[in-house]
């Protein structure tokens, strides 16, 4: 594969040539943004050569670009709006409080509702503690896990996301050795275990050798929603070996929170993690975080408790934490879930679309795979050229290095022939459906995908 991008005058790409051709309002501001942010965007997820889409407006399942452009959302807020872009209930709720103020530096009633609404759906939420990301959820858990347990070390999983924060950057897409990612000091992936994900012999033989692991963090179901997925079996045996050797499980239910099932993955598997982080759905897709679990653990950041037991307390300032509007959000997103069948619908139409887009596939003969469980879908691109047939892929028989690394040329050029017919996946080919996704809509995407890889085909894009 050429080492070009899609902007080198030496590739005559049609695919390129339409996106740009509808795309005129995006390119000039892009062209702004480059004078103003890194690579011209904000977030690593945005970066799409030769530019991504800039978007004015979204409703239900469908987002309007600059340009008048509509596409069918799978990107769907990063996971966070289950619910859909502008649900009329969150869009109410979020306008009444913001009518009301948006920063108080004060508690303020809507604080105590949202932490209901997360107990309502979440059992191991004894306490709850408000942040403002799903990073710095994940940095607290952390910091609570040393701080009760009095130990050290981190045991992760290569590949599994957990936030941008220091302790969690090596060994999600690089960095497997555990050397630290720039900026990162040594002490700190000094403190921590990669292990490769599904290996219970591995975590096992951790957990015996090194006593100063606090904790073990995983996305549940696999990491990137299940990109790589796990086996229930395997989240059981973490249960037991943790709770073999007093270590700490948590879950970082970021993603997969309210998504997975209305009481997340732990409800979900049928297991009870010591704490876990939710952000995006649990804030009804406005910033907003919350690491919850047992109360002795979260009793750290507690004032009396901490008095009382004689030991320093965890400093947690925030300003935004909790904030009203966000709360507000939170209620009426958690609310929704709760009492309506959101997730019922959201995954009904996951399992229709793959199945549908898997027939594409097979009928166009390209030896690619739709796979994913409830509301999420993964586009593998069989980058070793396996026999496969898309009806009946096995994501399990696939390694690490072909679910996690695939070809980043095809995936550029497929993301951009899919809006160029109307569809917007995220950077890994795949996504996320909402309540609001319609028969029409999945319809709709799987014309796309045909028209994507005819013009991939005619571009020499597709296999042999």
């Amino acid at each position: 594969m050429s080492s070009a991008t899609v902007e080198d005058p030496r590739i005559n790409s049609r695919i390129v040539t339409a996106y740009r051709q509808k795309t005129p309002g995006s390119a000039d501001l892009f062209r702004q943004a480059q004078d103003l942010l890194p690579s011209g965007i904000a977030h690593d997820a945005r970066n799409v050569d030769p530019y991504g889409v800039y978007i004015a407006r979204a409703k239900g399942p469908h987002k309007w670009d600059v340009d008048g452009n509509r596409y069918v959302d799978y990107f769907g807020g990063h996971g966070a709006l289950i619910l859909g872009h502008g649900h009329p209930k969150v869009a109410a709720a979020i306008a009444e409080a913001a009518s009301d103020g948006s920063q108080f530096g004060a508690s303020h009633p809507r604080e105590i509702g949202w932490a209901k609404a997360i107990q309502r759906l979440i059992p191991s939420a004894e306490r709850v503690r408000f942040t403002s990301s799903g990073t710095e959820a994940t940095m607290m858990g952390l910091r609570l896990a040393r701080a009760f347990t009095g130990r050290g070390t981190v045991l992760r999983f290569k590949g599994h996301f957990h936030g941008w924060h220091d302790h969690v950057t090596a060994g999600y897409s690089n960095h497997f050795d555990g050397t630290p990612t720039p900026g990162v000091i040594q002490g700190i992936p000094d403190k921590t275990v990669l292990i490769e994900p599904g290996d219970t012999a591995g975590v096992a033989k951790a957990l015996e050798t090194n006593k100063d692991i606090a904790v073990i963090v995983l996305e549940p179901t696999g990491s990137s929603f299940g990109q790589l997925p796990l086996r229930d079996e395997f989240l059981h045996s973490l249960r037991e070996l943790t709770t073999k050797h007093g270590v700490l499980l948590m879950f970082d239910e970021v993603v997969t929170g309210f998504r997975t099932s209305k009481g997340g993955a732990q409800m979900h598997y049928g297991i009870r993690p010591d704490l876990s982080s939710f952000a995006k759905i649990v804030a009804g897709g406005m910033p907003g975080a919350a690491i919850v679990g047992r109360k002795d653990i979260l009793d750290h950041l507690d004032f009396k408790e901490s008095a009382k037991a004689g030991r320093e307390k965890i400093g947690h300032p925030g300003t935004f934490n909790a904030n009203p509007v966000s709360a507000a959000a939170g209620i009426a997103a958690l609310t929704l879930i709760a009492e309506t069948p959101v997730n019922e619908t959201a995954d009904a139409a996951a399992a229709d679309l793959r199945t549908k887009l898997n027939e594409v596939l097979s009928a166009e003969k390209v030896p690619w795979a739709v796979y994913g469980t409830t509301s999420g879908f993964h586009m593998f691109l069989n980058p070793k050229n396996r026999a496969i047939d898309p009806k009946t892929f096995d994501p399990f028989a696939a390694t690490f290095e072909e679910l996690k690394n695939p070809p980043q040329h095809t995936i550029n050029r497929m993301r951009l022939a899919m809006l160029v017919n109307g569809v917007d996946l995220n950077p890994r080919l795949g996504g996320f459906t909402s309540c609001t996704h319609t028969t029409a809509d999945i319809d709709e995407t799987v014309r796309a995908l045909r028209e994507s890889l005819h013009m991939l085909r005619a571009e020499n894009e597709l296999p042999a």
